[in-house]
């Protein structure tokens, strides 16, 4: 072979590529129809990396719940603004009891023991927006049996009324006090039963008839107002002991 024949070989043929060699992208972009690359991961720099997924992590159980970021106040709470509300009641009632006692049914001693009976309802909105309390659970009703069976008790002492149906609420009152407080310390909880809420209903309206000017001169409708008052809070009490027992029956067997 001549030197220009080399020449001409060489400059014309294609020199064999190294075995060892990297493949040339183009070549896999001319088979695949696309450059494959592949990426290296990247180095780890040694601070710790986030990682991100679909899931977000669960709250610490350390932090409120979110029944207690809605409701505001715990079970355990005192300061409350329905505990509040509930011991400005308290306070008062005694007041509208002596104005009963010593000047009868006047105008004056209606309203505020209208405003009292009012707070009662607000109390109890606070609470269920808020949160009930242990402490609310024991000072409302106790504010409530306040208010009823001292004005009661002032309008019989000045003769309206007579004395027997205000000493049946009043015991049946301080009754239920008791039974509700024992089963309280056992674990025993009773719900309200639409029968006592009518009872605490026509209590409040016989109590308020007493204390109205145009109709507590009227000691007949005073007398029917409070003996169905009387009966409705029999028959809500027998049915309070009855659920009761069954109720701590229910926690005995369980």
């Amino acid at each position: 072979m001549s030197v220009a024949e080399g020449g001409e070989s060489g400059a014309s043929g294609a020199a064999p590529a190294p075995l060892n060699a990297a493949p040339d992208p183009r070549v896999d972009l001319a088979r695949g129809g696309g450059l494959a690359a592949s990426t290296p991961p990247p180095a780890s720099s040694g601070e710790p990396t986030l990682a991100v997924s679909g899931t977000p992590a669960p709250a610490s159980s350390d932090g409120p719940t979110r029944a207690q970021v809605r409701t505001g106040f715990g079970p355990t709470a005192l300061a409350t603004p329905a505990n509040a509300v509930t011991v400005a009641r308290l306070a008062v009632a005694p007041v509208v009891v002596v104005m009963v006692a010593v000047s009868g049914a006047t105008w004056a001693a209606f309203i505020l023991a209208f405003v009292v009976g009012v707070t009662d309802g607000l109390d109890g909105w606070l609470a269920r927006r808020q949160g009930p309390t242990r402490s609310g659970a024991f000072i409302d009703p106790l504010a409530d049996k306040v208010v009823v069976v001292g004005l009661l008790a002032a309008v019989a002492a000045r003769g309206e009324v007579t004395w027997v149906p205000v000493l049946v609420i009043g015991v049946r009152e301080l009754t239920m006090s008791v039974y509700r407080s024992v089963a309280g310390r056992h674990g025993v909880s009773v719900p309200a039963r639409p029968l006592a809420k009518a009872k605490t209903l026509v209590q409040g309206v016989a109590t308020g008839l007493c204390v109205l000017p145009p109709v507590a001169s009227h000691h007949e409708v005073l007398d029917v107002a409070v003996w169905v008052a009387a009966a409705l809070t029999v028959v809500s009490g027998v049915q309070y002991l009855l659920d009761g027992r069954r109720a701590a029956a229910l926690g005995s067997v369980s």
